[in-house]
């Protein structure tokens, strides 16, 4: 979960960081471009001045070349550049007015007014009469186009300001685009850096509870010793978890050279809590067995310390205790609410009656059953884990399919207990949901007394 929750996490980090990044690259890109849109339009009103100046100068020279030639070709020219004039003139005006240039558009109409004084006052006699005294026209002329040409200057000078504003607005917004970009850079690095060595400590910290409840589990864990007539089997398959640890108990000890307690309990919960409880089960029921040999009366007081001792209300535990003679095989026992329990005869196999409710939920009695084994018996015991399995389709596998497999699997109690564990494995697609806990008893007179194992 953590490994997970840290992957989404950093994967969070990155992409938030990879958005502002293609954010602030797009939000600079245009108004970088925007800027050099601008900055190529007050060029090209630029551009539009010097060709007004230009024509200009080629209308007064087109004039004075009439006046001393008479040659009609000149005025031909003439008409035509004052035509490309105001195509000129318009685009000029409507730049000043798109920049917002107030004192430059003043300029340009003092700039016009000049231009169409010099047309009708210089231009137009010239041509109606080139022999009347242009001496006189030609001073004129001069003063109107002296004032054009300070008009056209004052106007160059606005539209280069407007152009290093335009620049220097750029370059800032460049500068500060780049800052903010940095910025945020380094606080996502801050933040994935702060994750990580927070991770780093969780992940440290969940290491140690591992071992801790590795140790637990080793020092606790479910075991059987050898009973006189009996082989005891058992198998222990582990859920996929990252700490692979559960509620799952089970122990058979030896009360006399003839009684022999049988212990199986599923805890609900998982982590060092369960780990814990399993202890506390198997040393409370050993201790309450020395006193009194009943398995209702075993149940009974477990039930009513359970509560007092565990602090979490949520907490119960399903429980199977029996005592088994190993001289007459008559198994006496006690059910808090744990339907996987079987017995396997030579006829087929039962399942065990359940004899009251699960444990830590209220107090109330527990019968107690007997039950008379046959040479060649064997008592199953499993957690729920066996019979709550589920196939790749989610169906349960229940009692009834664990009474199935017990009866097709081997009479050897460690063979046994492990074939149901591997079937169960296998009919999950290894991906098991809950730890299960095996433990088989086989009772038979011949058979020779085996080493304990340990799960």
């Amino acid at each position: 979960m953590l490994r997970s929750a840290g992957t989404l996490a950093a994967t969070t980090i990155l992409v938030f960081a990879l958005v502002v990044a293609i954010e602030g690259a797009w939000s600079t890109s245009s108004a970088i471009d925007g800027s050099f849109q601008e900055q190529h339009q007050i060029q090209a009103g630029q551009l539009a001045l010097e060709r007004m100046l230009k024509i200009q100068l080629n209308e007064e020279n087109y004039i004075r070349a009439y006046v001393i030639t008479r040659d009609p070709s000149y005025l031909e020219s003439f008409d035509a550049t004052s035509e490309s004039y105001a195509a000129e003139l318009r685009s000029v005006q409507s730049l000043l007015a798109r920049e917002g240039l107030a004192d430059a558009q003043s300029a340009l109409a003092d700039y016009e007014s000049a231009h169409r004084q010099w047309h009708s006052e210089v231009a137009a006699p010239l041509k109606a009469n080139p022999a009347k005294a242009a001496g006189d026209l030609d001073k004129r002329g001069k003063l109107l186009i002296g004032a054009e040409s300070e008009d056209s200057q004052f106007i160059e000078r606005q539209l280069q300001a407007k152009n290093d504003r335009v620049a220097a607005a750029t370059q800032a917004q460049i500068g500060r685009s780049l800052f903010e970009r940095v910025l945020w850079l380094g606080l996502f690095g801050a933040l994935t850096i702060l994750f990580y060595g927070l991770r780093s400590r969780l992940t440290s910290e969940l290491e140690e509870e591992r071992l801790t409840t590795q140790t637990l589990q080793r020092a606790f864990r479910s075991e059987h010793v050898p009973l006189p007539n009996c082989r005891i089997g058992s198998a222990y398959g582990s859920a996929s978890s990252h700490l692979a640890v559960g509620g799952d108990v089970f122990d058979v000890h030896r009360l006399s050279d003839r009684l022999g307690l049988i212990l199986i309990a599923d805890v609900s919960g998982k982590g060092v809590d369960a780990a814990v409880l399993t202890a506390f089960i198997k040393f409370t029921i050993r201790g309450i067995a020395l006193r009194r040999r009943d398995p209702g009366f075993i149940l009974q007081e477990f039930n009513r310390a359970f509560p007092r001792t565990v602090e979490n209300p949520y907490l119960f535990v399903s429980m199977f205790v029996g005592i088994l003679d190993t001289e007459t095989f008559r198994l006496d026992y006690a059910s808090g609410g744990h339907d996987v329990a079987f017995i396997r005869r030579s006829s087929g196999v039962e399942q065990l009656a359940v004899t009251g409710p699960v444990l830590g939920v209220m107090e109330e009695p527990f019968d107690v059953k007997t039950v008379q084994l046959e040479d060649g018996d064997s008592i199953v015991l499993s957690t729920d884990g066996l019979s709550e399995s589920r196939d790749t389709k989610g169906r349960l596998l229940e009692a009834s399919g664990a009474m199935e497999w017990i009866e097709q699997e081997s009479t050897d109690p460690n063979t046994l207990a492990q074939g149901l564990i591997d079937r169960a494995r296998r009919r999950s697609g290894k991906a098991m949901r809950d730890d299960v806990a095996v433990l088989v008893i086989r009772v038979s007179r011949a058979s020779a007394q085996e080493p304990a194992h340990h799960a």
